[in-house]
């Protein structure tokens, strides 16, 4: 067992969001997430890949026996003596029953690496959390939108209640109170949203709005004072308010309840990566919500992108690959 601790604890050293062990042809491969990328970075026989498998699903309270059906699973990861991090576990078997596993890394928010391209974008969305309603945020997996939400929060921590609902939870923050959706205990995101009200927070991180009925509640807890922050799956800024109307979310209330949209990415510099933002907030919000305005990316987006291009922060082929979202 010591060589998959060397590498699970690699990954973690390399501050990977997620590590795979894979099925491939008649072998397993290990692939890293980093920063959204993922890299082959180990290449195990099918006996070692079953085995590192079989050894954290006895270690996540999993069913040994079951090699098809999904399962998820949970534990402390012992790095050394004096630290150890939370870890998911989820299985599931391809058609020919060989297991593949995802292992999620949840780490706490001061040591996540996080950088803003724009500070004055920070100051801006920072400023969209003191007027309250709901902030929206979009962008692809492995943008920072959790990172983003939670950093947000927490400069609002010391003086208000913070409440989480996630499937599951991405960061651990001793400073909020995190609920995580239980579709076994009938959990879900909205009856966790519903309880959570009664506990009067301040502020809500919803993980994600993905049907009718969170969205209607997210809505109507922005519109009772709270501020919520919650993301939504959505290519860019403008495609937010159209998937917010497609579940079911009238004008009248995201007029009324809805302060701010922001898409970002995570941008892969010369030096480093770092979150930039389109934004959509005030006036320019309302023109959206009416069905008016543009499309796709915003003239700031593409104008910062140009400037980054022109500067030689980004790459040609990064500049060409971002400037449409």
């Amino acid at each position: 067992m010591e060589k998959f601790r060397k590498l699970v604890n690699k990954a973690i050293g390399n501050r990977s969001s997620d590590l795979f062990i894979l099925p491939y042809q008649n072998h397993y491969r290990i692939l890293a997430c980093v920063q959204g990328k993922k890299s082959v970075v180990e290449e195990l026989s099918a006996d070692e890949g079953q085995q590192m498998i079989a050894y954290l699903k006895y270690r996540g309270n999993m069913i040994m026996s079951e090699h098809r059906r999904p399962q998820i699973g949970a534990l402390k990861w012992q790095i050394n003596r004096d630290e150890a991090i939370d870890v998911r576990l989820s299985t599931v078997g391809n058609y020919r029953a060989q297991e593949s596993m995802v292992i999620r890394f949840i780490y706490p928010l001061k040591d996540i690496d996080y950088r803003v391209n724009r500070p004055e974008q920070w100051e801006m969305i920072t400023k969209l959390t003191r007027s309250r309603g709901l902030i929206l945020f979009a962008g692809p997996m492995g943008s920072g939108k959790t990172t983003t939400m939670y950093r947000l929060a927490k400069e609002l921590a010391r003086e208000e209640l913070v409440m989480t609902i996630e499937d599951p939870v991405e960061i651990e923050e001793a400073a909020f109170l995190q609920l995580q959706v239980n579709d076994k205990a009938a959990m879900g995101y909205q009856e966790l949203l519903k309880v959570g009200l009664r506990h009067r927070p301040d502020d809500f991180i919803i993980g994600e709005i993905r049907d009718p009925q969170t969205a209607k509640l997210a809505i109507q807890a922005a519109l009772s004072g709270h501020l919520v922050l919650a993301t939504v799956h959505a290519t860019n800024a403008y495609g937010v308010v159209a998937r917010m109307h497609q579940l079911g979310v009238e004008k009248y209330y995201l007029h009324h309840g809805l302060t701010g949209i922001c898409y970002q990415r995570l941008l892969p510099l010369r030096e480093g990566s770092a979150v930039l933002f389109d934004v959509l907030s005030g006036k320019e919000l309302s023109t959206v919500i009416e069905g008016q305005g543009m499309r796709g990316m915003s003239n700031a987006w593409q104008q910062r992108l140009k400037k980054l291009r022109e500067e030689e922060k980004i790459s040609v082929a990064n500049y060409e690959k971002l400037k449409n979202g």
